[in-house]
């Protein structure tokens, strides 16, 4: 799905804006997602070896941090995204130009990739472990904890203090300050059919920050009482698998634009194959443009 969400803004002159823009940024993530954290087990299922070296498990780590911390900051964006073409559409084109668009994808990638570093050094340094064996189907900072008899007191505090603080909170506020100005700019809407075109236009973003923000909830902010080592695969399981595949099915169910990509292309490839000759494809593709 993600892979067919590129091909399309790819290819789609018409999707060539910065909403698609991002929408793309977000897709490559949650490839890279399922990437970092189900190859290991899928190599498992097919030769059976459960073994991974300390090294490859900090990488796994810290690439799953990074990925997860850039998709909040890429919503974050998407949101501010929203906000100048809802609150300015006459300046929108202006305000969201390929540069603007560009810089901000950059900025969302760099910091989320830096700001999890020292959460992969200090679990580097945790030199004492009670077993050699994670009760998770990749390598993650909860279960490594649970195994570890080395002070963990100070990752815990960083996981408090910056993970959910600077990673978690100022993302969220990002995306959430943008739509009350969208809310506020909505209801001075004067006609229903506009108020609905906006609100349309909003819902799969937020659909998607609710998913995923309900779900790192579920995963990092519960008691420790309650989040046990089961519950903390069943949501780990939902968010590396279940969440890439739902946020292009969310986008491309409930977005007009998309269905209609997919319609032209699927009507390109029909003239391509049906029509090889050359005079009767410009004719086909004349068809698909109008």
């Amino acid at each position: 799905m993600n892979q067919g969400i590129l091909f399309l803004v790819g290819m789609d002159s018409k999707l060539h804006n910065p909403m698609y823009f991002f929408l793309g940024n977000l897709s490559v993530l949650d490839i890279s997602s399922i990437t970092v954290t189900l190859h290991k087990t899928l190599a498992i299922f097919l030769t059976g070896n459960k073994t991974l070296s300390f090294p490859g498990c900090i990488t796994q780590v810290y690439f799953f941090m990074a990925l997860e911390c850039t998709e909040l900051l890429i919503l974050a964006a998407m949101s501010l995204d929203r906000y100048a073409a809802i609150c300015n559409p006459l300046h929108y084109p202006m305000i969201m130009n390929p540069r603007t668009c560009a810089f901000l994808a950059s900025v969302c990638w760099v910091l989320g990739f830096i700001e999890v570093i020292p959460h992969a050094v200090i679990t580097n340094n945790l030199s004492c472990y009670t077993s050699n064996e994670i009760n998770h189907f990749f390598c993650d900072v909860l279960p490594l904890m649970k195994i570890s008899c080395s002070d963990t007191s100070l990752l815990k505090l960083w996981i408090v203090t910056e993970g959910v603080f600077v990673s978690g909170v100022v993302p969220l506020v990002t995306t959430l300050v943008p739509y009350i100005f969208i809310i506020r700019a909505i209801l001075k809407v004067r006609s229903t059919s506009g108020r609905q075109k906006a609100f349309y236009t909003c819902s799969s973003h937020v659909t998607l920050v609710i998913v995923l923000y309900l779900t790192l909830y579920c995963l990092y902010l519960t008691p420790s009482s309650e989040n046990t080592l089961d519950s903390h695969k069943l949501f780990s399981l939902f968010n590396t698998a279940a969440v890439p595949i739902l946020n292009p099915l969310i986008y491309s169910l409930k977005n007009k634009d998309v269905k209609s990509a997919v319609k032209r292309q699927l009507h390109y490839l029909y003239c391509k194959m049906i029509y090889p000759l050359t005079l009767n494809f410009k004719k086909c593709e004349k068809h698909i443009e109008s």
